[in-house]
């Protein structure tokens, strides 16, 4: 790839397509002028020459080719799980030798102590920061730069780190995650990592491009990631653990609640196949999306033939997306009834439709785009993008075509993408878990205080859209103590704690499992299958819960039940 393709893989100049190209590899060709960008066998992505997304594009090729937006999910605990237990145990104290644990993230600030080993080098083996464009990039992947331990340590030694690696984490997201798995104990806080013994992976991931927020609506100013580069830390946290030879444990401590909600898109699919990878796997959080009021679900009386949709829309959300997914096989359609009452009739249904409307009163403009099948689903999505939308009551009364049409969901952005003052009227706090938890073989993570014995307040319920069990259980989430950018503790809820809590504990399982030989090869599936049975339980619910999975997470348990099997 010649430097000036490179470029355009970072360049606000270009669009990102992301393009399953499995059974339809002469698609490509559709996509003249562009830099064909190789991931796998059966993606690439496309970087297409233009100032704004095309939703052209979008009819043709169907919204998956778009990338998802996602965003951060955080905002005492060892012996919840019992960590402490199994590490006083001779025969076990695991805590994490010979075990990589990955963070895709915000990066990490690699000078603080939790981060360093007792003669002061790191215990980072690699940083990739996907922001600092250079000719330093790994594995193929043309952009980026990646430092290796040994510059690390260089850094360290030096009098000015930063001009030897320039890699920092500015939002601090990324360094709680990794000291909450595996930062050193520190006794004088009460604090310590869960694996403080295994070693970190950091992908620092770069911002989303402003043509795909403006397509969305999000704010410039709102940090999300987009969902090709988080694909490539997936990527190179794979590799990494190959040339390395350890296993490894990768923390997605984000979401998107983008997308059908049962997992089918690219990501999706590409950690799915991750998942049966031996000595990888995959940890994700659940979202903290149940309280806010962003999901509804309608159900469609026959006698009636539509479900009205209220939305109220707080003044600071000038542009933003909605999704409505129809129940499969059903067919759905639309009108629309503005703050000021101007109503805009039913919108018919049609294979695929591109409609701009336009408000008189509002000054609204409204683009909604119609896909009766969708490529990964097969569904009917329904994708409402507001600009310059009034603030007040929308209602949207959502008709049934045929005798199949049951019912539908809606879905608004997470957290941070929209305000606390955008939400339905008749909220629905089930089905809000968030993408890439959504995946069938993944670990799927909500949130709990120990202290409490409650579910995080704001955690995301499942089932997923198509019903499967999810979350897979929860973990402590909730003002978890952990380290900050100014190398003090502070505490930390959501499920992304809770996330980075459970990586740790896999790596335990890893270092049990692969390092000790005692369970050689271990997938996510299998490692999953060891933490759901281990999982405490009540006696007053039902499971799998939609609430709390299979229980709360309980590593003694886990290894009880493999040593009564035994």
């Amino acid at each position: 790839m010649t430097e000036e393709e490179r470029n355009s893989i970072i360049s606000e100049g270009y669009v990102d397509y992301v393009i399953d190209y499995r059974n339809n590899p002469e698609v490509l060709d559709q996509f003249e002028n562009s830099i064909i960008h190789p991931f796998n066998e059966d993606f690439v992505i496309i970087h297409t020459p233009e100032a704004i997304l095309d939703v052209s594009r979008v009819s043709r090729f169907g919204h998956s080719v778009i990338p998802l937006l996602f965003g951060l999910v955080s905002e005492v605990s060892l012996q919840a799980s019992r960590v402490n237990l199994v590490r006083t145990i001779p025969t076990l104290d695991l805590r994490g030798q010979g075990i990589l644990v990955a963070c895709i993230d915000t990066g990490i600030d690699y000078t603080n102590p939790v981060f360093m080993r007792p003669d002061g080098t790191t215990k980072i083996r690699a940083i990739w920061d996907q922001t600092i464009h250079g000719p330093e990039y790994p594995f193929n992947t043309n952009f980026g730069t990646e430092y290796r331990s040994e510059q690390i340590n260089a850094a360290l030694a030096s009098e000015d780190p930063l001009a030897i690696v320039p890699s920092i984490d500015d939002n601090g997201h990324g360094t709680m995650l990794a000291g909450i798995a595996a930062g050193n104990t520190v006794a004088a806080e009460a604090f310590s990592g869960v694996v403080p013994d295994a070693e970190l992976v950091i992908v620092k991931l770069r911002p989303a491009k402003n043509n795909l927020k403006d397509f969305y609506g999000v704010p410039e100013d709102v940090l999300c990631y987009q969902e090709n580069h988080i694909m490539w830390g997936l990527r190179y946290c794979l590799l990494l653990s190959r040339e390395l030879g350890q296993p490894i444990v990768i923390c997605i401590g984000l979401g998107t609640s983008q997308g059908a909600h049962e997992g089918l898109f690219p990501m999706g699919s590409y950690m799915g196949m991750l998942s049966n990878y031996p000595n990888l796997v995959l940890v994700t959080a659940a979202g903290n999306e149940g309280n806010l009021g962003r999901h509804y679900r309608g159900i469609i009386e026959p006698n009636i033939g539509y479900n009205t949709v209220e939305l109220n829309v707080g003044p600071a959300d000038k542009s933003f997306s909605m999704e409505i997914w129809g129940d499969a096989p059903g067919i759905y359609s639309i009108d629309i009834l503005s703050p000021s009452g101007e109503y805009i009739p039913r919108i018919t249904a049609s294979l695929v439709l591109n409609r701009v409307i336009s408000f008189i009163f509002e000054a609204t403009i409204i683009y909604v785009y119609y896909h009766t099948v969708e490529s990964e689903t097969g569904d009917q999505l329904i994708l409402i993008r507001f600009r310059n939308a009034a603030e007040g009551l929308w209602r949207f009364n959502v008709y049934r075509q045929g005798d199949l049409a049951r019912g539908f969901h809606v879905w608004l952005p997470m957290d941070s993408m929209i305000s606390r003052q955008t939400y339905f009227l008749q909220p629905d706090i089930y089905t809000t878990i968030l993408g890439p938890g959504t995946v069938e073989n993944l670990i799927t993570v909500t949130a709990y205080s120990p202290s409490g014995g409650n579910l995080f307040v704001d955690a995301s319920r499942g089932f997923t859209r198509s019903n499967r069990p999810k979350p897979d259980f929860a973990a402590p989430g909730v003002n978890y103590l952990a380290p900050d950018l100014e190398q003090g503790f502070i505490p930390y809820s959501g499920t992304g704690v809770s996330s980075a809590h459970t990586a740790g504990v896999v790596a335990m399982l890893l270092e049990w499992g692969t390092v000790r030989g005692n369970y050689p090869n271990m997938n996510t599936i299998e490692a999953k299958k060891f933490l759901i049975r281990g999982a405490r339980r009540s006696s007053n619910l039902v499971y799998p819960n939609r609430d709390w999975g299979y229980g709360i997470l309980d590593i003694f348990n886990t290894f009880d039940i493999l040593r009564q099997d035994q």
